[in-house]
């Protein structure tokens, strides 16, 4: 590998900037798309589009020539809204599949390093944060603090991000005044349907780690469900 392409993709990733490394097998030949500046109906940036969405590299056949397409996505991130009991489980969990996590919570008192060793912790009102964070298609958001003043505000920045899942903590009925009161303060119904509530998978959770286990459950559904559509 050429250094002036090892440097391209070292430059892209500390930038969280999609990019994939394309190998021709037949003559070694080697080249660096990035993702935004794929062309839309050219042969070889649909397969390195499909390879993003996957999220997977692959050997393709394009036009006769076999191309190794090396893919490297940001890495997956969880924004966690609350610093509450729920929330010790969840990071634990979301550690072993490679998220980098945040939590935020304006609430000193709960968002400690103590409790929270090892994890940005962000003391502001979560709409800010959220919106100087720029949420992309590799971002999971959950807001767990059942407070509608911390978790709402949260959730309208979220539902016009491209963030992959948004979960929200709280019952059936709950949520249903939660979104009638996002209806009265302008959010669009086909946003409300983005928002996964209540959280997690219907596995029968009740304790706080399992709890965490059917979240993971669904931002893994969500995120590999994503990839195929």
């Amino acid at each position: 590998m050429k250094l002036s392409t090892l440097q391209t993709l070292a430059d892209a990733r500390s930038n969280g900037r999609p990019v994939a490394l394309l190998t021709f097998l037949d003559d070694h030949s080697q080249r660096v798309n990035f993702r935004d500046d794929l062309v839309k109906g050219n042969p070889i940036d649909d397969a390195v589009e499909e390879a993003f969405r996957r999220a997977r590299s692959q050997v393709v056949e394009i036009e006769g020539r076999k191309v190794f397409i090396r893919v490297y996505n940001p890495p997956l991130r969880l924004l966690i809204v609350g610093a509450v009991h729920i929330a010790q489980p969840l990071i634990e969990i979301a550690k072993q599949c490679d998220y980098s996590i945040t939590v935020i919570d304006p609430r000193k008192a709960f968002a400690t390093a103590e409790r929270f060793p090892e994890v940005e912790l962000i003391w502001e009102w979560p709409d800010k944060a959220l919106d100087r964070l720029e949420l992309n298609e590799r971002t999971a958001v959950v807001t767990l603090t059942h407070d509608s003043k911390l978790d709402e505000p949260a959730l309208v920045a979220a539902l016009v991000s491209d963030a992959f899942y948004i979960g929200a903590l709280g019952s059936r009925r709950t949520h249903a005044a939660r979104c009638d009161r996002l209806r009265q303060s302008g959010v669009a119904e086909e946003l409300l349907e983005k928002i996964h509530a209540p959280i997690g998978m219907d596995i029968g959770a009740e304790s706080p780690a399992e709890i965490a286990v059917s979240i993971i459950a669904e931002m893994t559904h969500a995120l590999h469900q994503r990839a195929i559509e």
